[in-house]
């Protein structure tokens, strides 16, 4: 009887498993509307689609109405699949709907001719990458992978593969912001190129929250009959909806600051401010962040630079206009770790006060969110004496063991005292909270950082002490809701003070290491 009763109870574990599969669905809304050259293969492309979401049980439904593409329709799909779309689509609404999907965090998987579109809107270039310019006859080419992305769009490819396909050329060298897949050899073809040996033809990034995939794959009837392509849309789609991962981070250590750091980061600079020289157009109002922001890998004034001192590469900051470095990459569950130290140049608006800097993380969403400059996020504070702070930014919270002393206006960490909200979703609320105590070397001399974060706990640890301990971290979404805040990209801020950084690498991490215990053991569920 024992035995009977355990296999029944299995299966309905296992029918509620299969319920829960059917209540919830993956959503994708395949576009293929066109305002210029249509493919013969859109067709083909919608029924290879079509197989992909029954085989998967995926929700599917094709469009060819941009009226579609409202803030309250969009918010019933994951992953938008535009699908050999070309020519000028969306009205100035229609736009701000899709700007409102990205920033929700959803997916958006383009194929081929996806580049062809909205060759007018600057969002939408940077966006999907790069835009097409020309193209030589169709023909097979070699593509290179690029396997260490660990990328599911290309786990089924081989380091080299022959395809058959229309080679597209684009107007500029595609965006650096974005993490290449695959190349064309421009050696295996003939005709128009771009003459270069290293033709992207596959990519994938994060872009104002959402997550993009792109391939110059798709323009034949016949290359939706190969079962290589399939598995690179397969896998592109599930990227884009998060049920399928990248490997980004190790369990050794990972230095962001390796012969390439390009590899890794991107700059986001803000709005300079009105006393800035030697640009053009500088708004003669602008306090730095009231004005339209210069953008992502714009830096004409190498705010971030690195340097090669020795055998360490410098990240130099110059702090003259409000920016980011930012991560390509979110990251969850991780041991950050490194050097920080003050330069001696000050900028406006902050002559006359302590030299501030910050590391972002769990950084979501728009470019522009904070500021018109900052994503929102959590703040590790580096600012003067206020090393290991904490900041709630543009919509987030965390709770903290902390006190209000006697007098005082503001909370302190203090270890095993009762846990405070801080949050800048509810302004009754205050956003920031003191570190324990000042752990900071003085002025000039490097400093040790490390940021501990592990599903929704994080410890802010300067020079091996650990000066907060932070729980429960989430953030308010688009619809109002109060939501986990677990991951994100990292971004290291430019707030007007010279700064370096240097030796700046991540480790991935199962738990919170048991040196810790003591500071986090009160407030973790047994």
């Amino acid at each position: 009887m024992k035995f009977k009763k355990n296999i029944f109870t299995i299966f309905l574990f296992l029918c509620s498993i299969v319920f829960v599969a059917q209540e919830s669905p993956l959503k994708v809304l395949a576009f293929t509307k066109t305002g210029a050259f249509r493919h013969k293969s859109i067709p083909k492309g919608k029924d290879f689609l079509a197989k992909m979401a029954l085989t998967n049980n995926w929700k599917l439904d094709f469009s060819e109405d941009a009226e579609d593409f409202t803030i309250k329709n969009l918010a019933n799909y994951d992953v938008l699949v535009f699908l050999n779309t070309t020519g000028d689509l969306f009205s100035d609404a229609q736009k701000n709907a899709l700007k409102n999907y990205f920033a929700k965090g959803k997916g958006f998987v383009g194929i081929h001719a996806a580049s062809d579109t909205e060759k007018k809107w600057d969002w939408f270039t940077e966006m999907i990458g790069a835009t097409f310019k020309n193209h030589p006859k169709v023909q097979s080419a070699t593509v290179h992978v690029n396997k260490e992305t660990n990328h599911p769009a290309v786990a089924g490819f081989k380091e080299t593969e022959i395809f058959k396909d229309e080679w597209y050329n684009f107007k500029k060298p595609v965006g650096k912001h974005v993490s290449v897949l695959a190349t064309v050899d421009e050696k295996s073809y003939k005709g128009k190129q771009m003459n270069t040996d290293n033709h992207p033809i596959s990519w994938s990034h994060i872009y104002d929250g959402g997550r993009v995939f792109y391939t110059v794959l798709g323009h034949t009837i016949a290359i939706y009959d190969d079962a290589r392509f399939y598995k690179h849309i397969e896998g592109g789609i599930l990227w884009a909806a998060q049920l399928k991962k990248e490997k980004v981070v190790s369990k050794k250590w990972t230095n962001l600051f390796s012969n390439d750091p390009s590899k890794y980061w991107d700059t986001f600079i803000g709005a300079p401010h009105k006393t800035v020289k030697g640009l053009e157009n500088v708004d003669p109002k602008s306090n730095g962040k009231n004005s339209k922001p210069l953008g992502l890998n714009n830096d004409p004034k190498k705010v971030f630079a690195f340097k090669t001192i020795g055998d360490e590469t410098v990240l130099h900051i110059s702090g003259e206009i409000y920016g980011a470095l930012t991560t390509k990459k979110e990251y969850a569950n991780y041991h950050l770790k490194l050097q920080f130290k003050w330069g001696e140049q000050v900028w406006e608006p902050r002559l006359d006060r302590k030299r501030d800097n910050g590391i972002l993380y769990h950084c979501i969403g728009p470019y522009t969110k904070f500021w018109n400059v900052w994503m929102q996020s959590q703040e590790f504070q580096v600012q003067e004496t206020d090393m290991g702070d904490y900041y709630s930014l543009a919509g987030t919270q965390i709770e903290i063991p902390s006190v209000k002393k006697k007098g005082e206006k503001e909370f302190d960490y203090a270890k095993k005292a009762e846990l405070n909200t801080f949050s800048s979703i509810d302004r009754k609320i205050a956003s920031h909270a003191n570190k324990g105590f000042d752990n900071e070397k003085p002025h000039g001399e490097w400093n040790t950082l490390e940021l501990i974060s592990f599903e929704g706990t994080s410890l802010h640890i300067v020079n091996g002490k650990v000066v907060m301990a932070l729980f429960n971290s989430k953030y308010k979404n688009l619809e109002g809701k109060i939501l986990p805040l677990t991951k994100g990209r990292i971004q290291l801020q430019s707030e007007a003070a010279e700064a370096f950084y240097k030796d700046v690498k991540i480790k991935s991490i199962h738990k919170i290491p048991r040196k810790y215990k003591k500071h986090i053991s009160k407030y973790l569920k047994k």
